[in-house]
């Protein structure tokens, strides 16, 4: 009777200690989630989490004082997100640290008569937006024949990327000697045939079939360049990447230097050669272009033109992406996952905190006048001109990410009081329109500038 007591009783302690023990686990756990959701003012986190926008989607924030480098506010900043167009900052950082102050616009070797020269990836030649005619200049007046090596380069696209966005002017192939930013412009209007840009084109463009529509101007050939316009009501300007191949870009050089160009397979330099550097753009130029308007060619190609700074043998994005991991970058908080140049693959993935973390590196190596100068500005010009400002001006300094379904905003906060804040405000996985999540972001940050 006693001894059953006395089990009875060990019992009942083993269940208690047990019990008290698991609440103590569930406790540290509810810690460590609070932890997680939100660190900083209560009254910010309760923007976040109680807003009808944000609540069904994924969502992180990181907010430093850029001048003490004070955490203020963290939700989710040490989770991975799909940063988009936020990766160009990285591009940017990498372009800062490997290209000096002026693009490398071809290699080339003299040899006799004969002048051999490769790309770098320098994508101005006769670019729409970022024109430079260095390249053209160089090639159309130097007296020895002209042969053009196709120096090993990455695929056209980029790992990750949407197949179907191949039509869309802000997917071109990438490459490593750019023409025409690999695209070909339109300008339409009711009733007539389109202008086209170059005019080699010219022969390749045909009208839809009578009563055949369709949701773009012009429709390209998945495989080739054959290219289809529609019946438009209205005047309007469009651009279609074009399929690029060396042979393609001998008919175009030929075309515009009004001169024979030879195409040879590619082979290194030999040890006597003296391989020489045409000098290109200001690298602001580029800079500012890639982003203001979120270019992804002009990222790609920045890309390629740093690893032409590595060697002779290609150009190879991954390789210029592991060394700048392995050295410049090494001290992010979280690796980024990092695949292309310009975000559009959905293999990227990187924490609020490290973008966080590269917005402070970027105000340490770069004078703070050129570095907003080159960002998107609140309320002035690229992806931020219609938010982030007010009668007083621009309170914003930064880069948008978007893809489908996903939307980012990475860049400084300048508070009333004077403060610079870094700032990375992702939102991933979300059904309510880009347009909703763009302007419940500017509500939050508007209550961050006012009250930080």
């Amino acid at each position: 009777m006693l001894l059953s007591f006395f089990r009875r009783l060990s019992l009942l302690g083993f269940l208690l200690a047990t019990t008290l023990t698991f609440a103590a686990s569930g406790g540290d756990e509810e810690a460590e989630t609070s932890l997680n959701r939100g660190r900083g003012p209560r009254w910010l986190n309760k923007l976040i989490t109680e807003s009808p926008v944000l609540r069904q989607h994924f969502v992180g924030v990181c907010i430093t004082d850029v001048a003490s480098g004070e955490k203020l506010y963290e939700f989710n900043a040490d989770r991975y997100f799909t940063p988009a167009s936020n990766m160009k900052l990285f591009s940017f950082y990498t372009g800062l640290h490997m290209l000096g102050d002026s693009l490398p616009s071809l290699r080339y070797v003299v040899r006799h008569d004969s002048l051999l020269f490769w790309g770098t990836g320098d994508p101005t030649l006769l670019h729409g937006d970022v024109p430079s005619r260095r390249a053209f200049d160089f090639l159309k007046n130097r007296p020895e024949k002209l042969f053009y090596l196709p120096v090993p380069c990455v695929d056209a696209f980029g790992p990750g990327w949407g197949w179907e966005d191949y039509n869309y002017y802000y997917s071109p192939e990438r490459g490593p000697f750019p023409v025409y930013g690999h695209t070909v412009r339109f300008y339409g209007g009711p009733g007539k045939r389109p202008r086209v840009g170059p005019r080699f084109f010219n022969p390749m463009v045909t009208a839809a079939l009578p009563g055949t529509t369709d949701p773009e101007h012009v429709r390209r050939a998945v495989t080739e360049n054959q290219f289809t316009y529609f019946p438009a009501t209205k005047n309007w300007v469009d651009e279609t990447p074009f399929r690029t191949s060396p042979a393609l870009l001998q008919q175009l050089l030929q075309d515009t230097l009004r001169r024979a160009v030879t195409v040879l397979p590619w082979r290194m330099p030999r040890l006597q050669d003296s391989v020489r550097i045409l000098a290109g753009l200001p690298v602001d130029s580029l800079y500012r272009r890639m982003l203001q308007v979120s270019d992804n060619f002009l990222a790609e190609q920045l890309l390629l033109m740093c690893s032409s700074k590595l060697g002779f043998d290609s150009l190879d994005t991954g390789r210029v992406i592991r060394l700048m991991r392995r050295q410049s970058l090494a001290d992010l908080p979280d690796a980024p996952h990092w695949v292309d140049g310009s975000g559009l693959s959905r293999f990227n993935l990187v924490t609020p905190r490290t973008m966080v973390a590269l917005l402070l590196k970027l105000h340490q190596e770069v004078p703070e006048p050129r570095l907003l100068s080159v960002l998107a500005a609140g309320g002035g010009h690229g992806s931020l001109r219609r938010v982030y400002h007010d009668k007083n001006g621009t309170w914003f300094w930064g880069k948008t990410g978007t893809l489908s379904n996903n939307h980012n905003v990475c860049g400084y906060l300048r508070t009333r009081k004077g403060r610079l804040l870094a700032v990375s405000f992702m939102n991933n996985n979300h059904v309510v329109t880009t347009t909703e999540v763009r302007n419940e972001m500017e509500r939050v940050l508007g209550q961050v500038r006012e009250r930080l």
